[in-house]
């Protein structure tokens, strides 16, 4: 069990003072140096909780033993904390590229450093419980692939089911509840099937729509590449750190392909398209990649409307949920950016379709 945190400081001080706060709940282990860090990490991995990390100090400083940790892949294991006084904007920097969940300033806060370490250990504690589980599902899924490659229909259904176990990542790893992603999918397909009846000339048909609301539910599946105290974080986003979360869509585009041998074509052309365009407007004002009109894939173009609704009308902890009838004007006006005309008019039709699947599902939720 990881009932342990260990902290790391050259300061007898500084330890005492981390040790009287978290001591009722766990039980502490110090080192006053990266080395001998390093040496209780490697024996005692699967009992530590959490790491609380100084930078500056003598023979192995905290900056060296996160790249040790980095290159022993054993970063993912516990959420790092670095609780320093340090001043080093560059530095601080660094300390996050090597995957650090937080940074605290000395002198330290009691309630917050309760708070931020019992909520790091926690969600540790539940996405390694996960991805063992991930793990165990995706090589079931290996197997079942292999024995059904010769099967076309078996194969869809084994695509689906990677799709929605990559979309049970995603939503884990937002702190998103699964009603969100239902959403986009359920306001996809609606849309999706006005645009085939009256705009032939995208070639939608009954079978590629549901590929499209399938794929539809890994749009944000970037979003677990991005470090947990950006991801995370519950105040506002720096310029930087709003640039880093708008990688996702690439990060995400490469997720899906590095794993678009496992899975059929169609599948794949669908979930790229959606992953790397889910964020491009109509008058190219989007990002990646500023794709304007019908640069965009009607994939993605789809799956944008239907994400922007449905994060309008859902709550999060970032915000309240805002009535239908006003997120459908914000989104017919302009508010939530440039959308084609051809997609609002759909849009415009769907409207009560798209509220009775809202409110089904809203009120799902709330039972």
């Amino acid at each position: 069990m990881k009932n342990k945190i260990l902290i790391v400081d050259d300061s007898k001080f500084n330890r005492q003072v981390l040790k009287n706060i978290l001591e009722e709940d766990y039980e502490i282990l110090e080192a006053e140096n990266g080395r001998e860090a390093l040496e209780l990490i490697e024996t005692q991995m699967k009992e530590i909780a959490a790491v609380l990390l100084d930078i500056v100090m003598p023979e192995v400083n905290g900056v060296t033993l996160l790249k040790m940790l980095n290159e022993k892949n054993y970063m993912g294991e516990f959420p790092v904390l670095v609780v320093t006084s340090e001043q080093d904007v560059a530095l601080v920097a660094e300390c996050f590229d090597y995957g650090i969940s937080d940074f605290i300033r000395k002198p330290v806060n009691t309630d917050f450093v309760k708070q931020r370490v019992e909520k790091l250990v926690n969600l540790y504690l539940e996405k390694n419980e996960f991805k063992e589980k991930l793990e165990r599902q995706a090589f079931t899924l290996r197997n079942q692939y292999k024995l059904l490659q010769q099967q076309a229909e078996q194969l869809k259904k084994s695509n689906e089911k990677m799709i929605d176990v990559l979309g049970t990542v995603v939503e884990y790893r937002n702190m998103e509840e699964r009603s969100h992603l239902t959403l986009v999918k359920g306001f996809t397909e609606i849309l999706a099937k006005h645009m085939m009846e009256d705009y032939p000339e995208y070639e939608l048909t009954e079978e590629k729509i549901k590929i499209i609301a399938s794929a539809s539910v890994l749009h944000d599946v970037g979003k677990v590449m991005i470090p947990d105290a950006i991801l995370l974080k519950p105040g506002k986003l720096t310029a930087e750190e709003f640039e880093y979360v708008k990688s996702h869509s690439i990060r995400g585009y490469d997720i899906i392909e590095s794993i678009k041998d496992l899975w059929e074509e169609d599948y794949v052309k669908c979930s790229l398209e959606i992953t790397r365009s889910h964020h491009e407007k109509y008058d190219g004002g989007g990002y990646p990649d500023g794709l304007k009109e019908d640069e965009i894939p009607i994939s993605a173009q789809l799956v944008s409307v239907a994400d922007c609704f449905a994060a309008l009308i859902s709550e999060s902890v970032y915000k309240d949920a805002i009535p239908i009838d006003d997120a459908y004007n914000m989104i017919l006006q302009g508010e939530c950016g440039v959308f084609s005309y051809k997609l609002l008019e759909c849009f415009r039709k769907a409207k009560e379709e798209l509220e009775r699947f809202a409110d089904i599902h809203l009120e799902a939720r709330e039972e």
